[in-house]
């Protein structure tokens, strides 16, 4: 493959890496330090994008972030509550609301599937005009991108190691002792979600932005991705400080887009890309059972050999 083909491939992968590893640090924030699966991840992301664009189009690109990051909060604040007021079960709650969120995504988009934004100016081309005549020019959307990113790991290394980051870490390794420490675990938890689902809707908005457009169903399969990409993550930073594990989460999601990126080279039809994501999960979480499991069949083995033997 030549030079001037691949440099743009890496790039998209890059950007698109880059933009899900927003999602992929809430499920970071949630799933790795809260112990809670949030399933309303595919529909808060699509919510991001919604509230996004519909900001985007009125004309404030810029005012579109913090909206869309105020509309997933109000999701994970409703997830929350579902789970910590309501009694139903973390899972169970994550599904209700994603449910929910589909037709009140359809309902912000103006009753369509469908919004356009190419004649509307987003923060990339903002960004674009200030960098116009520089060699940055054309990395508009990879400089906005980085410093999301930038922005958010720095936030999490920090707020991770406050007291109340400290408390939603210790709910997450064991809500008991949290409640005997005088910690009210429904409000950490609250926090927590709130935080991680305005991280996904950011990267709703700033993916709606970057492809100019949103179809209802943008974050469909994000949470399978996200997971993927959280896991692949770990083999690169499993042991580190909050930092280093925010790090590799990014950097998982980097090499998940460009094994994406790398299939779709490869004429492998886009429907099967889901069925990759389901199987780089399967094989991220049942790693450390198989890997503890050789040493078993190997003794079982070298008895069963032992015993031809005799």
């Amino acid at each position: 493959m030549p030079m001037d083909m691949i440099i743009p491939l890496l790039r998209t992968a890059l950007e698109l890496g880059l933009i899900s590893s927003l999602t992929v640090l809430a499920l970071y924030l949630s799933y790795t330090m809260l112990n809670v699966c949030d399933l309303s991840t595919d529909g808060c992301f699509t919510l991001g994008a919604a509230v996004g664009a519909v900001v985007v189009l009125s004309g404030h690109p810029l005012l579109a972030i913090p909206a869309a990051m105020a509309a997933g909060m109000l999701s994970g604040f409703i997830t929350a509550f579902l789970q910590t007021r309501m009694g139903i079960n973390s899972l169970l709650a994550g599904i209700i609301v994603n449910t929910g969120l589909y037709s009140i995504n359809i309902a912000v988009m103006g009753n369509t599937s469908l919004l356009n934004m190419n004649r509307a100016e987003t923060v990339f081309a903002k960004v674009h005009r200030l960098l116009e005549g520089t060699a940055l020019a054309r990395e508009d959307k990879l400089i906005v991108a980085l410093l999301a990113v930038v922005l958010v790991v720095a936030f999490l290394s920090v707020f991770l190691r406050t007291k109340l980051g400290l408390a939603i870490r210790a709910t997450g390794d064991n809500p008991d002792m949290v409640r005997s420490s005088s910690i009210n675990p429904i409000f950490t938890t609250t926090i927590g979600l709130c935080i991680a689902n305005a991280f996904t809707a950011l990267s709703g908005c700033l993916l709606a932005q970057a492809q100019k457009s949103v179809n209802i169903d943008i974050g469909s399969g994000m949470v399978t991705v996200a997971l993927a990409s959280l896991l692949m993550g770990t083999v690169f930073f499993s042991k580190k400080s909050i930092t280093f594990r925010a790090v590799g989460a990014v950097v998982g999601s980097i090499v998940f887009r460009l094994v994406y990126t790398i299939a779709l080279r490869f004429n492998m039809p886009a429907s099967m890309l889901k069925l990759v994501s389901s199987v780089i999960v399967i094989i991220a979480i049942s790693a450390p059972y198989l890997r503890a499991q050789i040493p078993v069949l190997r003794r079982r083995m070298t008895a069963k050999t032992q015993k031809e033997a005799v």
